[in-house]
């Protein structure tokens, strides 16, 4: 079939329209195709290479709202806090986001971040960062060696297996904490155990920014 069109100089995106044009049966086979999504017809094709959305179009994109759907949603400290005393943390499970401001205003920073696995281990209310650590060692709870034996004992900090990333910012709840993690896979995901990752990257900034005491809200 290659060769063929090849000579009449035209291409597979113009087989395709010649099809559509001519209003061929062959093209409720190739192109017509029902989003499960959203129960539209789809039609286009995506070029060699590129995603199979790129180059499609449905007939009705208001139909399609449910693609556009978003968990986040813009916070703002006052809505959880009457001031802001040495700084404001705001920790969105369903976003996985965390909100930071400074004592002045002057700094904000957005984060993506890992939420707990479930509604049993989220703990939801204010707190306040207590203690700050570089490196932080990981001893896992009684709870959760009960639910999984095989944890070990401890980590040291700055081991790759340890879950805490490279800093730790202790709350006032024992043994909840915002840190960094290696596993980059579990950042936007419901992946913790209660507390709230970050990248590396991130909570190495966040750890210069974040003073002890500042304010933390979870929601």
């Amino acid at each position: 079939m290659d060769k063929g069109f090849k000579g009449a100089g035209l291409g597979r995106r113009a087989f395709v329209g010649g099809l559509v044009c001519a209003g061929s049966g062959a093209l409720g086979a190739f192109a017509q195709q029902v989003d499960p999504t959203t129960g539209n017809m789809i039609y286009g094709n995506a070029a060699p290479g590129q995603a199979p959305d790129i180059g499609t179009w449905q007939v009705d994109a208001s139909a399609d709202s449910r693609r556009n759907l978003s968990s986040f949603r813009m916070q703002h400290w006052s809505d959880h806090f009457s001031s802001l005393g040495v700084g404001v943390i705001l920790a969105d499970v369903s976003s996985r986001a965390l909100h930071y401001w400074s004592a002045d205003e002057a700094t904000y920073r957005l984060y993506p971040c890992s939420v707990p696995l479930s509604e049993e281990l989220t703990k939801r209310g204010k707190t306040e960062i207590v203690r700050k650590a570089k490196n932080p060692p990981w001893t896992p709870t009684p709870d959760m060696r009960k639910r999984d034996p095989d944890l070990p004992l401890r980590v040291e900090g700055g081991d790759p297996d340890n879950p805490l990333g490279a800093y730790g910012l202790y709350l006032s709840w024992p043994a909840y904490l915002v840190h960094g993690t290696h596993d980059t896979r579990k950042i936007g995901r419901m992946s913790s155990n209660g507390c709230y990752g970050l990248y590396n990257e991130h909570v190495t900034e966040l750890y210069g920014l974040a003073e002890i005491g500042t304010q933390v809200a979870v929601f």
